[in-house]
């Protein structure tokens, strides 16, 4: 599965200023209790004048300042004509001020995090479905962290994505041969409280939260394409520490499209999976993704698609497409931003 759509990196939500329900809900009474007075205005004559007005009147009004009687008398008819009119004009101004409120999307309630931390972004998600993506407490163990969760479909299928790592191609941080592959350290967990950015990060859940799909993308300009690998284990700990090769079945052309059309590779060997390596360790090798080879074997991989790449010919490019002898598409050395998150 891919994504063909391109995804802004624009996904980052800050604290807005936003009236809360409370506050919303007194307006809208205030405002029903002011129309409730305009209607005793309009339907049973004026009750309550100024003084001004109230002095005017004759009869039995006398001194009073309230008033029930309907300012017949002296020429005032006239007067209490406008004020009813002007009390019908707030009422109807009011009737429509109250619609607007009410249709307003103020009144949905604002997402916010759990009170209780749950293990993973797919638990918070299967607990309410309608919750966008954002930061959530997630309890990694005795560790409870802050995590920018992607929710609902944006590319690799519906759900809560835990986001496991992110990686720069032109940094060296999670080259193939770096530490970050084999421990349970964290690295810049500051990385983790945002979306599809350029900041590296590698959180707990790389080793702590099982799943059963990872989804892989690759960001080339604003755009980010990703596929969806199906697996199921305790964790990419697990997959990838001990440095064994295991084995996936997407295939060259899956693994293409994380690239889009300039992706290039090699036509033969097509070694894909977790620790893919070619026989001839000074040659491309990736910590998951494919390898590909010109002769019928892997003695000398030198091309590979994936994340943790290393080894000839850039050995540099820790994530994106390198490629030169006779591959498919034409040399190709392409750095990309990297995205690793499980569910």
């Amino acid at each position: 599965m891919s994504c063909d759509v391109p995804i802004s990196d624009q996904q980052d939500r800050g604290e807005t200023n936003k009236p809360s329900n409370i506050g919303l809900l007194a307006m809208i009474t205030l405002l029903s209790f002011i129309g409730v007075v305009a209607v005793m205005f309009a339907t049973n004559g004026v009750t309550s004048l100024p003084v001004d007005l109230a002095k005017k009147s004759s009869n039995d009004c006398g001194k009073s300042v309230v008033c029930n009687c309907n300012f017949h008398a002296n020429g005032n008819a006239g007067e209490s004509g406008v004020v009813i009119a002007e009390i019908k004009e707030l009422k109807t101004k009011m009737e429509h001020l109250i619609a607007i409120v009410n249709a307003t999307t103020l009144l949905k309630p604002l997402p916010t995090t759990p009170g209780v931390p749950v293990s993973s972004c797919k638990e918070q998600y299967d607990k309410n479905k309608s919750l966008i993506g954002q930061v959530y407490k997630i309890n990694f163990g005795s560790q409870e962290l802050p995590v920018y969760c992607h929710m609902g479909d944006f590319g690799c299928g519906d759900g809560g994505w835990t986001m496991a790592m992110k990686i720069d191609g032109s940094k060296q941080t999670f080259h193939y041969d770096s530490q970050f592959w084999s421990n349970k350290g964290t690295f810049n967990l500051e990385g983790g409280k945002t979306s599809f950015d350029h900041q590296e990060t590698k959180l707990p859940s790389y080793w702590s939260t099982p799943f059963s799909k990872i989804c892989l993308g690759m960001k080339l300009g604003h755009d980010i394409n990703l596929i969806v690998l199906h697996k199921k284990a305790n964790s990419l700990f697990s997959l990838i520490a001990d440095g064994v090769y295991r084995i996936t079945t997407m295939g060259r052309n899956t693994w293409k499209k994380l690239i889009g059309a300039q992706a290039s590779l090699q036509r033969n060997c097509n070694k894909e999976g977790f620790n893919a390596i070619s026989n001839n360790k000074r040659n491309s090798r990736v910590r998951i993704g494919i390898a590909s080879n010109q002769q019928n074997d892997c003695s000398g991989s030198e091309s590979r698609i994936g994340f943790g790449g290393a080894g000839y010919p850039v050995d540099s490019n820790t994530c994106g497409n390198e490629a030169v002898a006779s591959p498919d598409n034409g040399d190709k050395h392409i750095k990309t931003m990297g995205y690793i998150l499980v569910q």
